[in-house]
């Protein structure tokens, strides 16, 4: 800019027949190049922290400040050219871990013993714990999607346009979510694919196997909040045992309860109890039997249809 501006000046002083269709002439490749100069500069204000072009990191704005920490944590595993591992960030605390050998995948996965890592919903434990400075998602892909901590939940038949950055992806169906991401706009994700990958930015695979989204809430969380008990426990898409299954609680889970009725009565583990909950969370009902408390839940409203 500087150099373009003294050749004008001297232009100016030598004076001459042409002067002024010179001096247009300049004047116009002046504002040119302040064009080309500014537009890069106003892009990048409009977008702060978006990556580069390919890269891995906020590619849409909307994004929370406790989502776009999140994908900076995932992010920068992927920067260092972590390891996928099988099992791997389910310690005793979020982080990396060295992984186990996939039984349903011996061989694929037969080095993941000897790799610290992550698998799919240990990248994203590690992510929000990351953000947040709390193990808010610890568990697998299934319950990090049916989290009581959803703020709001998509459709597969509703794709990608209503999302933002830092929503979780999931793949499988209501009896076996097996593979969670984290999206990061523009149509792409961050994630822990599979044994033998080091995590990595891919497309979000709309495919016939993709489930549905949900935005995570970080902050404090509204609704009747309980725990069950035991292991393998269903979830029913009615109040009764032959009802069919929509998903089943692999160990102690924390739920957001919307309300309890009395219908089928259920037997079970010595216990004897007529009252079924709904979660919103799952859009299914369970037996009060395995919900920790009395067998009609304190303040929880009764409902009425």
């Amino acid at each position: 800019m500087t150099r373009t501006s003294t050749r004008y000046t001297d232009h100016e002083t030598n004076g001459g027949p042409g002067m002024e269709r010179r001096t247009g002439l300049i004047r116009t490749l002046i504002a040119l190049s302040v064009l080309l100069f500014w537009a890069p500069v106003s892009t990048a204000a409009a977008a702060p922290g978006a990556a580069a072009a390919g890269g891995c990191g906020v590619l849409a704005p909307g994004a929370s400040a406790a989502a776009e920490r999140a994908i900076a944590a995932a992010c920068a595993e992927v920067d260092a050219g972590t390891w996928y591992t099988w099992g791997g960030g389910h310690g005793a605390q979020p982080g990396p871990t060295y992984g186990q050998v996939d039984p349903s995948d011996p061989e694929d996965s037969k080095h993941d013993p000897e790799r610290r890592g992550f698998d799919c919903s240990g990248l994203v434990r590690h992510a929000y714990a990351k953000a947040t400075g709390s193990d808010l998602l610890n568990g697998v892909a299934s319950q990090q999607y049916y989290t009581h901590r959803a703020a709001e939940r998509f459709t597969a038949a509703q794709g990608l346009a209503p999302l933002l950055p830092g929503d979780l992806l999931a793949w499988g169906t209501s009896k076996d979510l097996h593979h969670i991401a984290i999206y990061l706009g523009a149509g792409k994700m961050v994630e822990a694919k599979e044994s033998g990958t080091k995590l990595m930015v891919s497309d979000v695979r709309l495919n016939g196997s993709y489930f549905g989204a949900v935005r995570v809430n970080t902050g404090q969380v509204t609704g009747h909040i309980h725990q069950t008990w035991g292991t393998g426990v269903w979830t029913k898409a009615e109040p009764f045992l032959k009802a069919a299954r929509v998903y089943a609680f692999p160990h102690s889970t924390t739920i957001r309860v919307q309300c309890q009725k009395r219908s089928e009565m259920v037997e079970s583990d010595g216990y004897k109890n007529d009252v079924w909950s709904y979660l919103p969370d799952y859009k299914a009902w369970v037996t009060n039997i395995y919900i920790k408390g009395p067998a009609w839940l304190e303040n929880v409203p009764e409902c009425k249809s």
